[in-house]
């Protein structure tokens, strides 16, 4: 059957299932620019190639080749990483230059087979956190363009979330790399320093950046990731890494977290809420929390943007800063111009005093297997950002600032939408080379947050590898009634090449009603804590045909993310509470079938 290529996810699994189908990259590429236009956001890129460029690009990979793991796969780049034949302007026109040779990383994408659309918006030379530093237009927010898209890597961000390319290259100094993640319902992998060359990236703070990667989901920023990872000898803070797996946690961990009185969310209720849910989450998922006083992080948080590093970035840009000043965004020249009082002996001091705080916060460290923080703490609108270009930039790096200063991992993943709608994001931060870890941790999150994927609607497909005989570019759906096989309404995922891959039950955390009305009979599944373990089926269907599926669901039913027996996390059928008024509660019964059977 032919791919309806408008309403296909671009992640990697609905992708590589298309292309083996016989889907065209050409024709993906087309797609791409159609999403961009419809998106109508001039400040997403900076440079975009002419479409027929980029279609002639994808057409000379010739036929598709599965061994190669981004084959056909679109992505973007951060406008201050090199693309060959594309400008580098890092948001500053004036210093913009053309490269010659592609940054290591990109050149390790392509060698992969993935196609680079263009390259992408940022608060000049990488400093700031809000995205909105641009001399360009600057990008929209993703899901509510009053709020800023965050920075610096804000066009990354939002051309992910919108779906219009599978994965983008940010960099990440100060959280640039996982700020517009949270600003934008999507994942943000902010990796041990060392794994992904810097070659070709101008520099903010050179001994503390790092390229990022956006993405949708976490194995599809995992896998662009591990596609661009390589010791590069012409990098001199390139490390050697063993090849780095995304690893599920095979046992309960403790997750450290900021105590009561070291929580910060500048009054954002909401907020905390959704972190103290993302905490219980954890818990949920069987890992114990663990209080920590985050003072001393805070400590190193604030040196950021004091002696060494404001020095090493005014180094970054120095003969800007000494010959052409002007030609700089007034905020981005007053925070490094704050260099030009400091000595080297600042420097110095600032070091001696990074190392101190090093060892006060190393026992803090040591107690736990990682951390768990939010990955903002509050909101800010583009409004606050014009009466305020400074302050609300410092907050965003509450929970940001100190990472690459201790050399952590990171990656901030989506969690539960907060009570007023707008995304939830927690960033878990290990010591360096645990990145498989973080991954195999925050994907068990993201699985059962039960979120659609950055501003598109998407469904987000569980990732967890708890689901026996589920192929590329399928969806698995716990059905607990009428469509189960033999019932009256099995036809209408039969018919759509849906197939059945194992019986099962749910977590002891359901009640199962049936619903008043309705010619066949319907059940209906509803979350409860005092709920019991119901027998279900899990079914595969084709991602391609779900919409349509999920199209014939009548209200109070709709498709939500249910918790199976041994923690995997699925979709399927939940009734909405009110729906239940009128209904017989059979949560005692164990299932449907039982139901049935009484007659």
């Amino acid at each position: 059957m032919p791919v309806n290529i408008e309403h296909l996810p671009f992640t990697l699994s609905s992708l590589r299932a298309a292309y083996a189908a016989g889907l065209k990259p050409e024709a993906v590429v087309a797609e791409v620019y159609r999403r961009l236009r419809l998106a109508d956001d001039p400040g997403i890129f900076i440079h975009l190639p002419a479409e027929a460029e980029t279609i002639k690009a994808a057409a000379a990979l010739g036929a598709y080749d599965p061994a190669k793991p981004l084959w056909g796969i679109p992505f973007a780049v951060k406008d201050n990483i090199d693309v060959a034949g594309m400008p580098t302007t890092c948001a500053c026109p004036d210093f913009a230059y053309g490269a010659e040779v592609d940054a290591f990383v990109v050149a390790q994408l392509k060698a992969a087979g993935a196609i680079v659309i263009g390259k992408t918006n940022l608060d000049q030379f990488a400093t700031g956190l809000v995205g909105v530093r641009t001399p360009y237009p600057a990008p929209k927010n993703s899901l509510d363009p009053e709020i800023v898209p965050g920075g610096s890597s804000g066009g990354s961000g939002v051309v992910v979330a919108r779906g219009i390319v599978t994965f983008s290259l940010g960099t990440d100094t100060a959280g640039s790399g996982r700020v517009p993640a949270a600003l934008n319902n999507i994942v943000g992998l902010k990796p041990s320093l060392g794994s992904l060359s810097a070659s070709g990236m101008v520099p903010a703070c050179r001994t503390l950046d790092t390229i990022s990667v956006f993405a949708l989901t976490v194995d599809d920023a995992f896998a662009a990731y591990a596609a661009a990872s390589g010791y590069d000898a012409a990098d001199a803070y390139s490390k050697r890494f063993a090849p780095m797996k995304l690893a599920p946690p095979t046992k309960a961990l403790k997750i450290g977290v900021p105590d009561e009185k070291t929580r910060i969310f500048f009054g954002d209720d909401a907020q905390a809420a959704s972190f103290a849910a993302a905490c219980d989450a954890l818990k949920t998922l069987g890992h114990e929390i663990i209080e920590l006083d985050f003072t001393p992080l805070y400590q190193v948080a604030a040196m950021l943007y004091e002696g060494a590093w404001v020095a090493e970035r005014y180094a970054a840009t120095e003969s800007i800063m000494r010959e052409r000043p002007e030609i700089m965004h007034p905020v981005t020249r007053q925070i490094i111009s704050g260099a030009e009082k400091l000595s080297a002996a600042d420097a110095f001091k600032g070091i001696y005093r990074l190392a101190d705080l090093k060892r006060k916060a190393e026992p803090m460290l040591e107690a736990v297997d990682c951390l768990c923080v939010p990955t903002i703490p509050c909101f800010f609108t583009v409004k606050d950002l014009e009466a305020d270009p400074i302050g609300p930039n410092s907050k965003f790096g509450t929970y940001t600032n100190f990472v690459n200063l201790l050399d952590m991992a990171g990656i901030a993943v989506p969690v539960a939408t907060r009570s007023d709608g707008r995304p939830g994001s927690v960033t878990l931060l290990g010591a360096s080379g645990s990145d498989g870890a973080l991954a195999g941790i925050a994907r068990t999150l993201h699985d059962g947050a039960g979120v659609r994927l950055g501003a598109t609607g998407w469904p987000l497909v569980a990732q967890s590898q708890g689901i026996p005989g589920l192929a590329a570019g399928e969806m698995a759906v716990a059905l607990v009634g009428a469509h189960m096989t033999g019932l009256p309404l099995n036809h209408e995922i039969a018919g759509r090449g849906g197939r059945f891959l194992f019986s099962g039950r749910t977590a002891p955390q359901y009640r199962l009603y049936a619903l008043s009305g309705g010619s066949p009979k319907r059940p209906g599944l509803v979350r409860a804590d005092d709920g019991a373990s119901i027998a279900l089926e899990v079914w595969a269907i084709p991602l391609s045909r779900f919409g349509e599926f999920m199209d014939g669901i009548p209200s109070p039913l709709g498709i939500g993310t249910i918790r199976l027996e041994g923690g995997a996390t699925v979709k399927g059928f939940l009734c909405e509470s009110a729906g239940t008024a009128g209904a017989e509660d059979i949560s005692h019964l164990g299932g449907w079938r039982a139901y049935l059977g009484r007659g």
